[in-house]
């Protein structure tokens, strides 16, 4: 039964969001409550935007900030002057803020950026996007506390914050105002608050895109921001040079899966953002699973058999998904993909 992807399909249509945009536009899609996928900048954007201010998971590429910042204070303009559904929240409701209030309020800033991972199309952003935004602040503040609500809070795991510090092949280090802020280096980091009347949960899935991979959940709207974890554009990207794993990226997928609540037969209820392509929801990220597990299982055998990287190259093991992900030209090519699998499979 495709019910519900075909209702999503509908919706989507309905809205007028576009996965690919006209050259120079973004896209923008509501989700379900406070939360928002923005596309176009670069890799995915998600965002939740309320009467707490916005919260962003990834920036985009560094060219595309402008218009990133100008879709979310927009987003936020609406919000503020049509008035936020109400939400039902644990303890918190949250209601038309213009009829609580009688007057239409301003919206509040960027308070927290969160970072996926380290590549420049999902961080480039974090400069300007941080310091058009303010932290939330409280307790004992360290330095000077005139300085201490300036530009929002940047949220990572280390290993991006250790990665974005020094420069790496192609990618420079980052500039002093675009690093991670407050990182964690634990399985999780729950944000310490309510963000527009829900809890936000950051989740470390380790050695899969890159040593540094987060998952960002958002808890009662039900939606899971996956980074380049779990893309619909192409195979897996596996950086090998920032800790990038095969395994590790099905560990992440089966991951999400298990966060997951399907509406009906997979289909619906956990709303799933991929680094890179369309909405999806748990049936996409099963049948993503499914496809980067048979060709790791087709590839570790030609690899038990002694066969070398040309071998297994010529022997074409991704043959029958070529037509949806594979590519012989641009950034991530279906040679690039069978070769980082190989090389990890051989180690």
């Amino acid at each position: 039964m495709k019910f519900f992807r075909l209702l999503i399909l509908v919706l989507i249509a309905t809205v007028g969001f576009a996965q690919n945009p006209a050259s120079g536009e973004l896209g923008v899609y509501h989700i379900r409550g406070p939360i928002y996928m923005i596309v176009g900048a670069g890799g995915n954007i998600t965002a939740s935007i309320g009467p707490d201010g916005a919260l962003i998971v990834d920036t985009g590429l560094a060219q595309n900030a402008d218009k990133v910042l100008a879709t979310i204070q927009n987003l936020q303009k609406q919000v503020m002057t049509n008035g936020v559904p109400t939400w039902s929240y644990g303890a918190e409701t949250r209601s038309n803020m213009a009829a609580m209030i009688g007057t239409v309020p301003a919206p509040k800033p960027i308070r927290y950026i969160i970072n996926t991972h380290v590549h420049a199309d999902h961080v480039g952003g974090n400069e300007k996007l941080s310091q058009a935004g303010q932290t939330i602040t409280g307790g004992n503040v360290a330095g000077e506390i005139r300085d201490a609500g300036q530009g929002a809070s940047i949220m990572a795991h280390e290993e991006v914050l250790n990665r974005m510090s020094t420069a790496s092949g192609n990618q420079p280090a980052a500039p002093f105002r675009a690093l991670p802020t407050d990182t964690y280096h634990t399985a999780d980091l729950k944000l310490s608050e309510f963000f527009n009347g829900e809890g936000v949960q950051i989740i470390h899935q380790p050695a899969a895109h890159t040593d540094g991979d987060s998952l960002v959940y958002f808890r009662y709207s039900d939606v899971i921001a996956a980074g380049d974890i779990f893309v619909t554009t192409s195979y897996p990207i596996i950086d090998l040079q920032r800790g990038g794993n095969i395994q590790g990226i099905i560990d992440g997928l089966n991951h999400i899966l298990d966060l997951s609540i399907a509406e009906y037969r997979t289909e619906g209820g956990t709303m799933i953002v991929p680094g890179h392509g369309r909405l999806c929801d748990s049936a996409d990220v099963a049948y993503y699973r499914d496809m980067v597990t048979i060709i790791r299982d087709r590839i570790q055998d030609m690899v038990k058999k002694g066969m070398t990287l040309e071998q297994v190259k010529a022997a074409k093991p991704t043959r029958d998904y070529d037509p949806r992900y594979g590519a012989t030209s641009g950034f991530w090519t279906t040679d690039m993909f069978v070769e980082a699998v190989y090389k990890n499979l051989k180690k």
